[in-house]
């Protein structure tokens, strides 16, 4: 990863409530960007979303193709892009968000985007159908379900935490999931992504319509960014131990806040505690300031 990682343990590791249940299957991981010349790096984040969108914003056929050309792969990505920069839009940022999470789940959680979401969401009015990314972990013979959700707040306060598990629960509804698998294997990108033919066929079979999602449960996996404003973040300048003490413990607070949140509102769906989830935190000091040179830049190369 090109940015740190502050924390990455089970949710059971600072698990403040011992009688919250399940606590199982749960994770946390939080990334943190560097600072210099006594200021958060800023184009270092802008550089990671744009060296990234290629994988959201283009199918795996027209990646290949344009993989020598840096400059045509970045308009061909920024055409698809459904950008909003209308005052007050409830989307704003959610792009940004959707690419760095298709980043994260890469670079750390080293998967194979089965589906670049931001190419099959160009309807202007697609933007909260379906999960923000569809990702598949190949390990030996067998595989993982990922189904992501990403948001960016202005603040992650206990008052913001239900809405995403709103939209998780959501989700996690037989009739989307069904959705979601018949996308992946309707999709050619699958083709090109896995070469083994017995574990491709093993992964359809799975995904098939016919095929319960009670059995397919234990494989889903829902890795959820926090990508947020952060006061803390805001307040330093420098990359000390002090910051990573401050945000380390924000994080376990709100980790620990979100996950009471999800079990009372979740806990009772079918088979809720043979899912896996991954909680992602991600600080920024100003969200402004970061969908603007999103959209600048964005709009740069969709009427370049």
């Amino acid at each position: 990863m090109e940015f740190e990682i502050l924390i990455n343990c089970s949710f059971a590791d600072i698990l403040t409530d011992t009688n919250l249940s399940p606590v199982n299957r749960k994770n946390i991981v939080s990334l943190i960007n560097d600072y210099e010349d006594s200021d958060w790096m800023y184009t270092h984040f802008q550089n990671f979303i744009w060296d990234n969108i290629a994988e959201t914003s283009l199918s795996h056929k027209e990646r290949e193709s344009l993989v020598n050309n840096h400059h045509t792969l970045l308009t061909s990505a920024a055409k698809n892009l459904r950008l909003s920069d209308k005052k007050g839009d409830v989307s704003k940022g959610s792009e940004i968000a959707e690419i760095v999470l298709y980043a994260i789940m890469k670079h750390h959680f080293k998967a194979l985007p089965a589906v670049p979401k931001i190419f099959y969401k160009q309807n202007p009015q697609d933007n909260a159908k379906g999960a923000d990314s569809v990702h598949i972990i190949v390990k030996n013979d067998d595989f993982s379900l990922w189904f992501g959700e990403a948001k960016f707040y202005n603040s992650i306060e206990d008052t913001r935490l239900s809405e995403i598990i709103t939209s998780i629960k959501n989700s996690l509804s037989t009739n989307k999931l069904k959705k979601e698998n018949s996308i992946i294997t309707n999709i050619a990108d699958i083709e090109s992504l896995i070469a083994d033919t017995d574990l491709k066929d093993k992964i359809k079979k799975s995904l098939s319509p016919r095929a319960s999602i009670d059995k397919l449960k234990p494989k889903i996996h829902i890795p959820i960014l926090l990508l947020h404003e952060c006061n803390i973040t805001k307040s330093h300048s420098i990359m000390s131990e002090e910051y990573k003490s401050e945000i380390t413990d924000y994080h376990h607070d709100k980790a620990n806040a979100f996950f009471k949140k999800q079990i009372a509102q979740i806990g009772t769906i079918p088979h809720y505690s043979s899912i896996t989830f991954h909680l992602i935190f991600f600080p920024v000091p100003l969200k402004k300031v970061i969908v603007d040179k999103f959209l600048s830049t964005a709009n740069f190369y969709k009427n370049y």
